[in-house]
């Protein structure tokens, strides 16, 4: 699913928000996961799970760097995002469902937290957006 010039516009309008509180959004996005999907733990020996840790807000602010990263490569995603991709698929060996499930908890922080810009087009565009990036990040492993 190709990004038009509106999702486009769309997604960097809301992602100023976003890009300067990755540890506090991306932590959030995280810790929900997490909780609501247990296995996604697996991945990470030692962490301390527990809301608001230091280990998932500074993994959070990785998370959302590097979705700050595609969000400047609009139209390069994959070539963005090609050395973490091949992190996730040869070092860390990341099942691909779970980029999904992190998809889904970073949609709901954003509709939480900025609910009047998280209108229904937005949504769907930064749907699209992150549904590029699960689709680059998993792109080795075929």
């Amino acid at each position: 699913m190709a990004l038009n010039s509106d999702d486009k516009k769309r997604i960097k309008a809301i992602w100023t928000a976003m890009a300067g509180h990755g540890d506090v959004y991306g932590g959030e996005a995280l810790y929900r996961m997490f909780l609501h999907s247990p296995q996604t733990k697996t991945y990470f020996p030692n962490f301390d799970f527990s809301k608001n840790s230091a280990q998932i807000k500074a993994h959070g602010k990785k998370v959302v760097d590097a979705l700050t990263e595609a969000v400047n490569h609009l139209d390069n995603i994959e070539g963005c995002l090609s050395k973490l991709s091949d992190l996730h698929a040869f070092n860390l060996r990341v099942d691909p469902g779970n980029f999904g499930l992190l998809r889904h908890n970073i949609l709901v922080v954003m509709a939480n937290h900025f609910p009047k810009q998280f209108d229904p087009c937005t949504h769907q565009s930064v749907d699209k957006f992150i549904t590029a990036v699960s689709t680059a990040l998993t792109s080795k492993y075929r």
